[in-house]
């Protein structure tokens, strides 16, 4: 490690520390990578962790960013590294990914060869001078990297991103962090109870004293793309069943009452070059996360399965409730009562989730208050009341109005004793980035310039070091 940090005497530029030198936080998850500078208040590159592929004479393609996913071109296919646990499962995609996100708005690309710019002819002097220069120019030269992990992180998974750093783009010195406790640390907390609601998992990771407690860690896939599965079940039920056609497959379309079928006029592609049904899967997801901001809501008080004082149950007054309308894109429009709150209601009480034969119901121990119960008993008991009150929600799929009240309603009645404090970012930006958030207000800090792993320390110990200084 290096020296001890002196109080009197500022910290050297080899040292990362303070405003010597400009780390970069890289925070990669199932939907997006989130990546900027240390010390600023929001990532300036968020780019989708899905990506296009595409086949032209014979070779597969790759393309990253937002616009290149959602372009209808032939034949084109929808990936993503990263598995639904957080854990990624295609290294060489994934590291062409995070390069991308890193050089689209943080650094400069790598630089091009002057023999194929068409501005120069090709010769031996030109060659010469560009050997080496892959190795000689690379992103991260001059800038650190703080990188996020998720807290169900394998060995593999924890040593490679410091193979990438050092090794593919140069980096000066690395550090891998638990995105749970950096969450913790971005809501001012060192001990807390942190909740992330993601597209693809909930986690539930207790943090003490700025350690993950591991054996606290339990994951659900009860998140952000479950409740669409409950959408499209509930849409695909409906008596008439409600369409749900994404953008890039209309031409026009005609105003219509509400409830009435759409009238649209359809696009279609030359025979063999539509899109492949996980693109349309992909623009089905932008229309369900809009409904998702828009229209659905948790249920409170009480379950909505469940009966209320005066006797009846919450279902019929539910159906009394103001009602939201949402438009499709093909111009079908209805107003949503009780179907708002039944979507959600399943992250709660199983006993209301829509099921069919590829989506089977999901069990009670997958349920939110089920995981904090489940965290809990992992856990000392004499840590419990202090996680209970500084419970922190974050993570997209947690903007659902409603949610946090709810949830709260449901670990009191749980926890009658202590007393149950949730603490949640009422910005957008603070609640999905609260990851990315944490690791830079930690990379910026004068006092972990000590922290970092740096290049010397990884080639005289090799990417186990990961293991022991990372904790």
């Amino acid at each position: 490690m290096a020296a001890t940090q002196s109080n009197t005497v500022a910290p050297s530029a080899t040292e990362y520390g303070g405003d010597e030198i400009s780390a970069l936080v890289l925070d990669p998850g199932y939907s997006v990578v989130r990546g900027g500078f240390a010390g600023e208040d929001v990532p300036k590159s968020v780019v989708p962790s899905f990506y296009g592929i595409v086949s032209s004479n014979g070779h597969r393609r790759h393309l990253y960013g937002e616009n290149a996913i959602h372009t209808p071109l032939p034949n084109i296919e929808i990936g993503n590294p990263v598995g639904e646990n957080g854990v990624v499962e295609d290294w060489e995609t994934a590291t062409n990914l995070w390069e991308y996100a890193i050089t689209s708005r943080l650094t400069n690309t790598k630089p091009s060869n002057p023999m194929t710019n068409g501005l120069n002819e090709k010769t031996d002097e030109i060659k010469q001078e560009m050997e080496g220069v892959e190795t000689s120019e690379r992103p991260l030269e001059e800038n650190p990297l703080l990188m996020t992990e998720s807290p169900l992180n394998t060995g593999k998974g924890r040593e490679k991103p410091i193979e990438i750093a050092m090794e593919n783009w140069g980096a000066p010195a690395f550090w891998l962090a638990r995105s749970g406790v950096l969450s913790a640390f971005s809501a001012g907390k060192a001990s807390a109870l942190v909740i992330d609601i993601g597209a693809s998992s909930t986690c539930v990771t207790p943090v003490h004293d700025g350690m993950m407690l591991r054996k606290g860690i339990i994951r659900s896939p009860l998140a952000g793309n479950y409740i669409s599965d409950q959408l499209r079940l509930i849409f695909s039920t409906s008596q008439p069943s409600i369409p749900l056609i994404p953008h890039y497959l209309i031409n026009s379309k005609t105003p219509v009452d509400a409830g009435a079928p759409s009238q649209a006029t359809y696009r279609t592609f030359p025979a063999g070059t539509e899109p492949h049904h996980s693109f349309r899967a992909l623009q089905e997801e932008r229309i369900l996360t809009e409904f998702k901001e828009s229209v659905v809501a948790v249920w409170s008080p009480g379950r909505l399965g469940g009966h209320n004082q005066q006797g009846g149950t919450n279902l019929d007054v539910a159906r009394t409730q103001n009602t939201r309308p949402f438009e499709m894109p093909d111009g079908y429009n209805q107003l949503f009562g009780v179907e708002r709150y039944r979507a959600v209601e399943s992250l709660f009480d199983v006993k209301m989730a829509s099921s069919d034969a590829s989506h089977p119901a999901p069990s009670p121990s997958q349920t939110l208050p089920a995981l904090v119960q489940q965290s809990l008993a992992g856990v000392d008991v004499d840590v419990r009341p202090h996680l209970l009150a500084n419970i922190v929600v974050v993570g997209g799929s947690s903007l659902i109005y409603g949610l946090n009240d709810r949830l709260k309603q449901e670990l009191e009645a749980l926890y009658p004793g202590p007393r149950v404090r949730i603490f949640s970012p009422g910005s957008v930006v603070e609640r999905k980035f609260s990851s990315w958030i944490g690791g830079s207000i930690l990379a910026s800090l004068g006092t972990f310039h000590q922290m970092w792993i740096s290049k010397k320390e990884y080639d005289e110990h090799g990417p186990a070091i990961v293991e022991k200084r990372c904790k």
